[in-house]
């Protein structure tokens, strides 16, 4: 029998050996941390405090305004120096709180968030994940307590832990998986009895032997969880592909996960769940991987949210002989977004810091179609990137809709193996991103 894995897809270079190795080791930031209201898919956050105010570590700043929303905590002690319009990683200034760093670093009392997990309900439970304000981590930042509230929880089959980690460069949930693999398999099963009929999968590329191999031993008298090695291939870690590989289940892009009975969550995800339940701790932290070849050491950061970027890029010792990379992408190679500044803060769906001493994609002079079909072969969504493109370019909404664009995952397959350099994802992107800003209004 071969290894899980769906049609389609691409081997890129994945440039983990850089960090692979790399115990993660916790950074406190020096300077004021920044932390936007929108680092979450739904409504802004609503700030609780006000300029002057002296804040702890974990204590609540900004409160979800709605169902699809996330509480945000600081990460630091400090002052609130203001609240107003900063720039972010995304490029634009979103409303964001500011507190000037005391370097006391100094908490709440986690253990009165504490109860005896024993005499919790799941309503409980998605309360203590709300209150935490956990996301996704791996990118989406949907907040984890909607996930964890499908309309019809009957049908909830699996719960399946993102750990394909199949972005080059990204070895951050790896590094988790080998130092915490206790705490992520609690927080899956957490998230398990939530469900009367839920198992668990753990599902990881078999480009990493050594997680599969120790966690599959740490889960070999549970029958509720197992660890599944799926085929090293990008974008095995996008969640319809995920689901596929897994289950057999397809889910196309009018469908949640939950339709065909999965949730899905980020290695990291599942930890932030674990420290919120069991230790009573809001999300201030995650892991970061600080990477690329411009890079003096590549490391896997430990980061306070709201930390400033530049000062990631310093504790990675700095850039090679000094000099500016040409490219810098927030993210890995593939989904990732190249930033202008570093004068911006880490946020919840910062996973990676990847720094490029040349840009390959800017040299690249795109060329007319050659009508090849290679970015038919390796599309994941199953739909017609160069065709798509077409359409996007010329404005023709019915077309690309009734050829399927929604069903664009946005992976990058198409550009990178195309032989003609066309920037068919970033075509197609963007009409979809206008579609679906037509249909919110």
């Amino acid at each position: 029998m071969g290894l899980l894995t769906f049609s389609g897809g691409i081997h890129p270079y994945e440039g983990k050996e850089l960090t692979m190795e790399k115990p993660i080791k916790e950074y406190l930031p020096k300077g004021d941390c920044v932390y936007p209201l929108n680092q979450h898919i739904g409504a802004p956050a609503v700030p609780v405090v006000k300029k002057g105010d002296r804040v702890l570590v974990g204590q609540k700043i900004a409160e979800a305004s709605g169902f699809v929303s996330a509480n945000i905590h600081s990460s630091i002690s400090g002052t609130v120096k203001a609240i107003e319009p900063r720039l972010t990683s995304g490029g634009t200034k979103v409303t964001s709180i500011v507190v000037e760093n005391d370097g006391q670093f100094e908490e709440v009392d986690f253990s009165e968030n504490v109860m005896d997990l024993s005499t919790l309900y799941r309503e409980d439970i998605k309360d203590i994940i709300k209150e935490a304000g956990i996301v996704g981590l791996g990118g989406a930042g949907f907040p984890a307590n909607v996930k964890l509230s499908p309309k019809n929880e009957d049908d909830i089959d699996y719960i399946i832990v993102n750990g394909a980690e199949c972005e080059p460069y990204l070895t951050s949930d790896y590094r988790r998986m080998m130092e915490e693999a206790d705490k992520i398999i609690l927080g899956l099963q957490i998230c398990v009895n939530l469900f009367d009929n839920a198992k668990g999968i753990i599902a990881i590329e078999d480009n990493k032997p050594e997680a599969i191999k120790l966690l599959t031993e740490k889960l070999k008298d549970n029958d509720k969880i197992t660890v599944n090695a799926i085929k090293t291939k990008y974008p095995q870690g996008a969640e319809r592909q995920l689901i596929y590989a897994n289950t057999g289940r397809y889910v196309n892009s009018k469908m949640l996960p939950a339709d065909a009975g999965c949730i899905v969550h980020n290695v990291d995800t599942i930890h932030a769940i674990y420290e919120a339940v069991i230790e009573g701790k809001p999300l201030i932290k995650r892991v970061v991987t600080v990477t690329g070849d411009a890079i003096e050491k590549p490391c896997n950061l430990l980061v306070r949210i709201g930390t400033n970027l530049q000062e990631l890029i310093a504790a990675a010792g700095g850039f090679k002989d000094g000099i500016m990379p040409e490219k810098i992408v927030v993210g890995g190679p593939m989904m990732g977004k190249a930033v202008y500044s570093l004068d911006v803060p880490s946020t919840k769906g910062v996973s990676a810091l990847l720094c490029m001493s040349h840009d390959e994609v800017a040299a690249l002079e795109p060329t007319n179609c050659i009508r090849c079909g290679r970015c038919v072969d390796v599309c994941p969504g199953r739909v017609v990137p160069s065709l798509l493109a077409k359409y996007a370019e010329h404005g023709d909404i019915d077309s690309f809709l009734k050829h399927d664009g929604m069903e664009c995952c946005e992976c990058g397959c198409c550009s990178y193996i195309c032989p003609a350099k066309r920037h068919l994802t970033q075509t197609i992107a963007g009409t979809r991103k206008l579609i679906l800003a037509n249909k919110k209004k």
